[in-house]
């Protein structure tokens, strides 16, 4: 399921400069990030790619999707990892222990997740990136 949300830009843009950065979060072997990112290249969209595998993910931007989010957006159920928990990681689950949870496994954030620099995106549906992120590399949607 893609889930789409408007975040506020903290960051300046330069004037004049109306592209903003695509990054796409996920893991490098997945198939769900494979296609995103074959859609992405196939529609010209620039983008950094994040591997939390390699990179991890920082627990400050974790918080501040599940604040824009929800954890339960986040937190990727269905996924291998989070299945061969013990009973016990999986039960009473609330945005501590998930966020615990998902900064010790990435895995288990649900992927991808692509920050267009003003909305978030989390799994991928080609009708919903067709309808939300530009050629350029920026979301489609003014900024409110």
């Amino acid at each position: 399921m893609a889930v789409t949300r408007r975040i506020e830009d903290n960051d300046r843009i330069a004037e004049g400069n109306t592209k903003l950065p695509v990054t796409i979060y996920g893991i490098k072997n997945c198939d769900t990030m494979k296609k995103a990112r074959a859609w992405l290249d196939s529609h010209g969209v620039a983008y950094s790619f994040h591997d939390y595998k390699t990179e991890g993910i920082a627990k400050d931007k974790l918080k501040q999707w599940c604040d824009e989010l929800g954890w339960e957006t986040l937190l990727n159920r269905a996924g291998t990892t989070f299945r061969k928990l013990p009973d016990g990681d999986r039960e009473g689950l609330n945005e501590r222990k998930a966020l615990a949870l998902m900064l010790a496994q990435p895995s288990m954030i649900k992927r991808p997740v692509l920050d267009l620099g003003g909305q978030l995106l989390v799994g991928f549906k080609p009708e919903v990136y067709a309808s939300e992120v530009a050629p350029s590399g920026g979301s489609r949607r003014s900024k409110a």
